[in-house]
């Protein structure tokens, strides 16, 4: 399969793809402000509303002049296929292709944007051999509505010949996206 890479706002649908991705986008979504335009920040955010999708999910956080991501915190599936935790660090020296990948302009996009990424292909960095695809969704928070601040993203992580996953809504979720912003 090729390479796939978008950007696109919040009002545009998320393209067919792996259902943690889904979950986690309209959970974000439910946090939005809308209809006033603002982005949901770190503070709305309960990881306790996604816990399934948590060993996936990861944060960073950005610095900016020069425009740099920091893990502020990174998944258990993420920490294995990589054989350490890179929790704390900054990407550009963890992973040393970073500023030359994919992820990189994605990355800036949303964070200076405040746009939605996607991204489906090769693995953008070095992960256990086995992992030949990953998913990837990142989304842009804002402590101030406004201003983003943070990055939230889910990576799924596909071994050969594996599809992505079909996961029922956890319950309650349904409930929790009809009634908006929690």
């Amino acid at each position: 399969m090729d390479d796939e890479a978008r950007l696109f706002d919040r009002a545009t649908a998320l393209p067919p793809c792996d259902s943690r991705l889904a979950e986690i986008h309209e959970y974000w979504r439910s946090l939005s402000g809308e209809p006033d335009g603002t982005l949901p920040g770190r503070q709305h955010f309960d990881p306790s509303r996604i816990a399934r999708l948590l060993p996936w999910v990861w944060l960073l956080d950005i610095s900016r002049q020069p425009l740099r991501f920091r893990y502020r915190l990174i998944g258990t599936a993420h920490v294995e296929a990589s054989g350490w935790d890179a929790t704390g660090r900054w990407l550009d020296e963890v992973h040393p292709r970073f500023l030359t990948s994919p992820a990189h302009p994605q990355f800036c996009a949303v964070a200076e944007r405040a746009v939605i990424a996607y991204y489906q292909g090769r693995p953008t960095y070095v992960v256990q051999k086995d992992f030949i695809q990953i998913e990837r969704l990142v989304m842009p928070l804002a402590q101030d509505g406004r201003q983003v601040d943070m990055l939230l993203g889910i990576t799924v992580l596909l071994a050969s010949g594996e599809k992505p996953r079909r996961l029922e809504p956890a319950a309650g979720a349904l409930d929790l996206l009809a009634n908006g912003r929690r």
